[in-house]
């Protein structure tokens, strides 16, 4: 990875930033992106130390907020000639139903519209690298169905099985980019990174879980950090960090990859047409508004 620019969203904490840590490693110059200042500082001083590589940058975006999205893509490029790898890992769920500044559900912003545009504007950067690679990073249970006539919540909303929605969503968006992709020299796939304790599942409230699992929050707070702990958080990162590196998937595209690095079906809800179509209108809706504001 020595002389490529790598940016991976979501990285000031969990999977996000033990991937950037292990691309550090590798020799690659890895900007984070996260929302807190402080938070991004501290993950900087942390992987230029334990990875000893110096070449390691932030900047800070609030990803649920297009024009954040749109100003990290603008100063992304502004601070290299050319983009290798870009990495959408941010993810985001919440206990209720909650607006952006933009009018879209947070969850949809964050794990949808957020890397949809992100690719979008950084295309020109990814494109000058000469062999760019997009890596969305799904989660949740991706299975089940997708809701087109409850895509941002407007019905009904329950927080982990809306989340599980959004991710489906993302991987319906990315088979239908990686079709816009076909005459350019930027490649996409989507990596599943498996379960870990981090601070986005932490800090869930009971509200956020269906109501049957609700009883046994308690316990399952006991239990993540052990099951789900470091070897966990490493293990996570499989996925992504060989689809950014490796050179047997150089020309990979297209291809969604289980949490052992091997590609593995898609899920039936996201093989549907009118349901990839209808996702990839709302996101160019929700681009062009914030292009034009």
């Amino acid at each position: 990875m020595e002389g490529k620019t790598v940016l991976v969203t979501g990285s000031t904490g969990g999977i996000g930033k033990e991937t950037a840590r292990q691309l550090a490693a590798l020799g690659a110059h890895v900007v984070l992106v996260g929302r807190d200042k402080n938070r991004a500082a501290a993950a900087v001083a942390d992987l230029r130390h334990t990875s000893g590589n110096d070449n390691v940058t932030a900047i800070t975006a609030d990803l649920s907020r297009l024009r954040d999205v749109r100003r990290l893509a603008q100063e992304a490029s502004d601070r290299a000639s050319g983009l290798d790898v870009l990495i959408n890992n941010a993810g985001a769920t919440r206990s209720r139903r909650e607006l952006t500044e933009d009018g879209i559900e947070t969850a949809f912003a964050v794990n949808v519209a957020a890397p949809f545009c992100l690719t979008h504007w950084l295309m020109p950067a990814l494109a000058a690298s000469g062999q760019a690679r997009v890596i969305n990073i799904t989660g949740g249970v991706p299975r089940g169905r997708i809701d087109l006539n409850n895509l941002q919540g407007e019905k009904s909303y329950v927080g982990l099985s809306f989340y599980n929605q959004t991710k489906l969503a993302q991987m319906a968006m990315s088979y239908r980019f990686d079709q816009e992709l076909a005459a350019t020299p930027v490649t996409l796939n989507v990596a599943y990174p498996g379960h870990a304790y981090t601070s986005m599942n932490r800090n869930l409230t009971v509200g956020t879980y269906p109501p049957l699992a609700r009883p046994i929050v308690p316990l399952l707070r006991l239990a993540m950090p052990v099951v789900y702990g470091h070897r966990a958080l490493l293990r996570a990162t499989r996925s992504s960090v060989y689809l950014a590196s490796s050179p047997e998937v150089r020309e990979a595209s297209g291809t969604y990859f289980n949490s052992k690095a091997k590609p593995t079906p898609w899920p039936d809800a996201v093989l549907d047409g009118t349901t990839r179509n209808t996702i990839w209108q709302l996101c160019e809706t929700q681009r062009d508004r914030a292009t034009a504001a």
